[in-house]
């Protein structure tokens, strides 16, 4: 699940560039979305990450 966390979080940091410069603007919404979805998949890798015994 890290694995994809860190695979979304390389997406929205690359679209946040092309979408924060002008490039695309359209970028700039794909990347906020990217980046709510990373947090997500963060805050639930720490969280289940820790429950192992």
């Amino acid at each position: 699940m890290l694995g994809w966390a860190l695979m979304f979080f390389i997406f929205a940091i690359i679209a946040g560039i092309f979408g924060f410069l002008g490039i695309a603007s359209a970028l700039a919404g794909l990347a906020k979305i990217l980046f709510v979805v990373f947090l997500v998949m963060f805050l639930a890798s720490l969280i289940f990450g820790r429950r192992r015994v």
